[in-house]
């Protein structure tokens, strides 16, 4: 019954730091570079004027990655999400200490009293204690669940906020391909220019700070 909450204290420490996105944009990204085009138009006399147009090209190699632990350690959502998850746990916590006070407590009354008991006195209590056991222990569960449940809400809450931000510089930014590096090793190597992690951080904070308002 003294046993901490360890499934609680440990997402405290870590909030789903590991994940990867794919996204790749078959539409075309909403800025793309263009480039000039001759084009010969004849009129009825069999004149031929000559006129430069600007046509659309589709960039199709711009791809770049970003560094999944860098970007949550440094996204605003995360750490007032952690944050939010931490009060929480201390609140669990102290529900689950006090369970195993009260049960420890019961334990030294029954020890201190149990010489003066008849024995279908001490059958009794011994009786009443098992079941105490054993309620506070589904409590002590029902709060590592509760712990499990909301740790798992608020990562997702803000790992979709991220997929929906990265897909928008995507396209805003004109790329094909954004990759997440995670550290189970999705991106073995790449080129640092191709790390965006900082100008998309700094994308998902301007968004965040902006709906907060």
């Amino acid at each position: 019954m003294n046993n901490p909450l360890r499934i609680v204290i440990d997402a405290v420490l870590v909030i789903a730091v590991a994940v990867l996105f794919y996204l790749h944009f078959a539409n075309k990204p909403a800025a793309t570079p263009a480039r000039v085009r001759t084009v010969v138009h004849t009129d009825s006399t069999g004149t031929a004027t000559a006129t430069n147009e600007l046509e659309a090209v589709a960039d199709t190699d711009k791809i770049a990655f970003v560094v999944s632990e860098e970007l949550l350690n440094n996204y605003q959502a995360m750490k007032d999400a952690r944050k939010s998850f931490e009060a929480k746990v201390k609140g669990w916590s102290n529900q689950n200490d006090a369970i195993g006070r009260q049960f420890q407590s019961a334990i030294q009354k029954y020890q201190q009293q149990a010489a003066s008991l008849t024995p279908e006195q001490r059958a009794a209590t011994e009786q009443q204690l098992e079941a105490q056991r054993v309620k506070g222990g589904q409590l002590q569960q029902q709060l590592q669940q509760k712990a499990a449940e909301e740790e798992a809400r608020m990562t997702k809450q803000v790992l979709d906020r991220v997929d929906k931000q990265v897909a928008l510089y995507g396209k805003e930014n004109g790329y094909r391909l954004i990759l997440i590096s995670a550290p189970s090793g999705t991106i073995a190597y790449g080129r640092k220019d191709l790390d965006i992690t900082k100008e998309v951080t700094a994308y998902l904070n301007k968004e965040y700070s902006a709906k907060k308002k």
